[in-house]
């Protein structure tokens, strides 16, 4: 038998409160406004909510963004809600989530969620992708961008002295292997101020430094020359020289003058950490408490340095104040451009480096294995541990030298004052980090870690009325990001602290911190 005729297609007029099938595309055509439109359609790109921009806009003056198409037999429902499924539109992400974001968008992101712990999630991740990018500005500001430093390399490349403005015939700062003079240098016509580093000896670690990726406690090279150095330049040491020439004027006869290797750094630094040390003795008596939270914070950078280093295959030369430059952060916080100097934080850099082959960790159980194995061997990571531990001590003005501290046939150590809330803490670091043992011994990651314990908590109250376990851990962690994030935004608004070199490192410590890294280390501190 012949198939009967197909039976004529009828419209349904229900099909005006489904989903439309293009979400967020500007399709031709007139707009037809119907109970659905402004349900189920999203306005175009050029249209969509800017920051700052009210989140909403009346139903009645939006338009139906696409044409019906009618719902028929020949296609199904389910077709026709899975041509308009998110999958067409991808719903933002927690990281890309921002105030402006447009209701719509945001609406794809929160209808999948059935409870509130749904949307708990959500917040803690937008708090965390918050925190990254905060962390990223701020480290922007400090150190420059990757593209700015290349620009300067290629504008320095084949430059000499010829090229340099000299701004100071004497040393800005000397260090145990260099010189470091200020010069002037015109880029962009703007006058930048950069720090010509004479080294003492050849520089051997030049291949190893070049190599390194940026960091915050790591001295750049943006330029490198061999020259001979100017007559007006005053080397320590050389004062009958000078005196022959006192206007500066550059004799005929440069020979008389030795070709040097120069090294330019973007960081201009002011003084090293031996010199900070030696003269903050008042501050540490009258300012305990500031002080040695600055210890603190100038234990992290190291820490942090080393860190960067090991990662690359990279050792620091000769780990002591000597060799560790200090420099002022470009924008000290609004509330401390009243104070003192010696209370800003300064940036510590690390500017001596070479390269060794991957060494594992030495682990011996003799009591009487001399520590010195450590030192006298070939530079390895745990004469890093050795050296900070060292640190610790000559920065809390405690006498002691390394010879002394490795004579000791027990764990007993010089007795550290107990003058504020870090002592005791810098005192228990110390011991770890200078422990017989080298088993025994915290590494340079799990040392960053205590500082960061020190620093910005759980101190060891929060375990007082409750039980230390890793789901207290990880409330408190968001607990304080959020708190944190609401005491930036407070300042910015107010006339508080602007975000320096002290909120980036406490970004850096919650956007990385664990409930289980916190486990392990307050065991080992408290």
């Amino acid at each position: 038998d012949p198939l009967p005729p197909p039976l004529p297609k009828k419209q349904l007029q229900r099909a005006e409160s489904l989903p439309e099938q293009g979400l967020s595309q500007h399709c031709q055509g007139d707009p037809t406004p119907g109970a659905g439109s402004f349900l189920y359609s999203t306005p175009p790109p050029h249209l969509r909510h800017e920051e700052g921009v009210p989140s909403s806009v009346p139903p009645w003056d939006r338009p139906s963004w696409g044409p019906k198409k009618p719902l028929t037999k020949s296609q199904s429902l389910e077709e026709r809600v899975a041509q308009s499924s998110p999958q067409k539109v991808p719903s933002p992400s927690q990281a890309e989530l921002t105030f402006g974001t447009a209701d719509g968008e945001v609406g794809q992101l929160l209808q999948p969620l059935e409870s509130p712990a749904g949307v708990y999630g959500v917040v803690l991740g937008c708090q965390a992708a918050t925190l990254a990018r905060l962390s990223a500005r701020i480290q922007e500001e400090l150190v420059g961008s990757e593209e700015r430093q290349q620009l300067l390399e290629a504008e320095l490349a084949g430059k000499n002295w010829a090229a340099l403005n000299i701004l100071d015939r004497e040393p800005c700062c000397e260090s145990g292997d260099a010189w470091y003079f200020r010069v002037g240098f015109t880029f962009e016509q703007t006058q930048l101020v950069f720090a010509a580093k004479v080294p003492k000896l050849s520089c051997t670690s030049l291949a190893a430094q070049s190599s390194l990726r940026a960091h915050c406690s790591i001295q750049r090279l943006i330029g490198r020359f061999t020259d001979h150095l100017p007559w007006e330049l005053v080397l320590p040491g050389s004062p009958g020289e000078q005196s022959r020439f006192p206007s500066g004027k550059e004799p005929a006869r440069l020979a008389t003058r030795p070709v040097l290797q120069v090294l330019i750094s973007p960081e201009v630094p002011y003084q090293t950490l031996a010199g900070f040390v030696k003269g903050s003795h008042s501050l540490h008596r009258t300012s305990p408490g500031h002080y040695e939270r600055l210890a603190c914070l100038l234990l992290l950078q190291v820490c942090m340095g080393l860190e960067h280093l090991r990662v690359q295959k990279v050792w620091q030369g000769d780990l002591c104040p000597k060799n560790l430059l200090l420099v002022q952060c470009p924008c000290p916080p609004r509330s401390q451009q009243g104070k003192e100097a010696s209370l800003s934080l300064p940036r510590l850099l690390i500017s001596h480096f070479f390269k060794v082959k991957d060494k594992k960790r030495p682990c011996s159980t003799s009591q009487e294995q001399d520590w010195t194995e450590g030192l006298a061997a070939s530079p390895s990571p745990v004469a890093d541990e050795l050296s900070v531990g060292m640190l610790i001590y000559q920065i809390l003005h405690v006498g002691i030298s390394l010879e002394n501290a490795l004579g000791f046939r027990s764990n007993r150590l010089p007795e550290i004052p107990s003058l504020s809330i870090y002592s005791t803490g810098l005192k228990r670091l110390a011991m770890l980090l200078l422990h017989r043992d080298p088993c025994k011994r915290v590494s340079i990651e799990q040392a960053k870690s205590i500082l960061q314990v020190l620093l910005w908590g759980p101190r060891q109250e929060l375990f007082a009325r409750s039980k230390k376990t890793l789901t207290l851990l990880q409330s408190w962690v968001e607990v304080k990001r959020a708190l944190l994030l609401l005491k930036f935004a407070e300042n910015s608004a107010g006339a508080g602290a602007s975000l320096g070199l002290e909120e980036w490192l406490c970004c850096q410590y919650f956007e990385e911190v664990t409930e289980h890294t916190l486990y392990q280390v307050t065991q080992a501190l408290y």
